[in-house]
């Protein structure tokens, strides 16, 4: 089992930048797929970005290539997402999840708005 809780939402105005922390307990957070979904109101949960069990490899979706970074630190069982240059429609619940294969632990989730 896995337990994650996500960190580091707020308001802040569209142009800004917030950093999300996801913070894992349990099994060996190492040897987990990690990555950070988003849903905004009325719609559906989405992929944000994704990063392999030793960071060497990250994907994000389009909407947010080359203003968003997924990281990670192992030794501090942690997940990051740093994102700039955020704009109105990247308000959302942001949630961290993990995995081996596909996506199975999830956290609550933490509230990001960008006021235009």
């Amino acid at each position: 089992q896995v337990q994650l809780v996500e960190s580091g939402g707020g308001l802040v105005q569209a142009g800004g930048s917030l950093r999300l922390s996801c913070a894992a307990s349990g099994r060996t957070f190492s040897a987990y797929i990690m990555g950070w979904f988003r849903q905004a109101p009325g719609k559906e949960r989405e992929f944000v970005a994704g990063i392999r069990w030793d960071g060497g490899s990250t994907h994000y979706t389009d909407s947010v290539k080359g203003r968003f970074t997924i990281s990670r630190d192992n030794a501090k069982n942690t997940l990051y997402l740093q994102m700039n240059t955020l704009k109105p429609e990247d308000t959302a619940v942001y949630y961290c999840a993990a995995g081996h294969n596909s996506y199975t632990y999830w956290g609550q989730g933490t509230q990001v708005t960008v006021s235009s």
